[in-house]
């Protein structure tokens, strides 16, 4: 007779139980609200609408699209977690729905989108804690509540102005370092020998753009950081701050030593177009994963595993290191002071 386990079927009944019908008349009516009711804007716009629009230059928020692209792949990755998990659905989670439907209904009274999208996170969490569990929903919460990445954030012309001075003062200094004289006026930078005309740092050069992309670049890298507590999870997440300041006046000053060394025109136009994509990314992806090193305490794109020594003896195996990549395991070593087979028979030889 066969141990193998029986196998479950699956059917029609029992994918529509109670639960999964409860589920997915709650998914549709938060399909019906953000997609289809026109609450917003003087009733004239959806929360979908609103959202792709908000997603312009003007706001800064061009990467927006991106955000929900992460937080899929960000889901699937948590719920590989729990492969193997016994699962069970509470209807605590109707606390945390009932939350979510208080913030809606407060976002249709006082007509801001931007309350219905930060209500979602709480809905999605509160669905998965009714059907999964409590466990389920804490896996689940980052990827729901990364989602808040996307929408866009109200006074950002307020703080590009700080942002702009930054770089202004930051590129002026920088760039003197590679003996390119400037003048720093507000957000002035011009030629102190008068070879080129200033440089106005706009708020498209003040990095706020770059900042938000590079933010929602590091909240995902510090919560797929395995083996890292979770205060360095938090260094390594809002690391994109400093780093996007610090990389944006780099690339400022670039375009000065350009005008200075090559061509003012191909500076004001051509690499000034075009040093976001080829040096700022680049760059603060470079210093996101020398961080990721520093606080893992190794190279982590050169990491392979490690194998694991075990020693048979008398008393069972003792492990020697952590198991941990795709090496194969060392699994039967001979203990030192233990003889081979030749020197064995040797020794009955003498014997005799």
């Amino acid at each position: 007779m066969s141990d193998s386990p029986p196998q479950r079927n699956f059917s029609l009944l029992s994918l529509l139980s109670k639960d999964n019908i409860n589920i997915a008349l709650c998914a549709l009516i938060l399909l019906l609200f953000y997609f289809t009711y026109p609450a917003y804007v003087q009733g004239s716009q959806d929360a979908v609408t609103w959202l792709l629009s908000a997603w312009n230059k003007e706001n800064d928020y061009e990467h927006g699209g991106l955000v929900p692209v992460f937080a899929v792949y960000l889901f699937i990755h948590a719920f590989n977690g729990l492969k193997g998990a016994e699962l069970k659905g509470s209807l605590t989670g109707l606390w945390v729905l009932l939350l979510g439907a208080l913030l809606c209904l407060l976002a249709v009274r006082s007509q801001q989108p931007r309350v219905a999208w930060g209500a979602l996170p709480f809905l999605l969490c509160g669905l998965v804690w009714c059907r999964s569990g409590r466990r389920a929903a804490l896996h689940c919460a980052f990827p729901c509540f990364f989602l808040w990445l996307a929408i866009p954030l109200p006074g950002f012309q307020q703080a590009t102005v700080g942002l702009q001075l930054m770089a202004a003062k930051g590129s002026h200094l920088l760039a003197g370092f590679f003996g390119v004289e400037t003048i720093l006026e507000g957000t002035n930078v011009s030629s102190a020998s008068g070879d080129w005309d200033a440089f106005n740092i706009a708020g498209g050069c003040s990095g706020m753009r770059s900042l938000m992309a590079l933010l929602m670049i590091s909240a995902a890298w510090g919560y797929l950081a395995d083996g890292l507590s979770l205060w360095k999870r938090l260094v390594l997440g809002l690391s994109a701050i400093p780093i996007s300041i610090v990389a944006n006046a780099i690339r400022v000053a670039s375009i000065f030593i350009c005008a200075e060394y090559v061509s003012p025109a191909f500076a004001g136009k051509t690499w000034h177009d075009w040093s976001g994509l080829l040096f700022f990314f680049p760059a603060s992806l470079v210093c996101l994963a020398l961080l990721h090193s520093l606080l893992a305490g190794e190279w982590v794109w050169l990491h392979r595993g490690r194998v694991v020594m075990r020693r048979h003896g008398n008393h069972g195996e003792e492990n020697h290191g952590e198991e941990d990549g795709d090496l194969p395991e060392v699994t039967k070593q001979r203990p030192l002071d233990e003889p081979s087979e030749r020197v064995r028979g040797e020794g009955k030889e003498e014997k005799q």
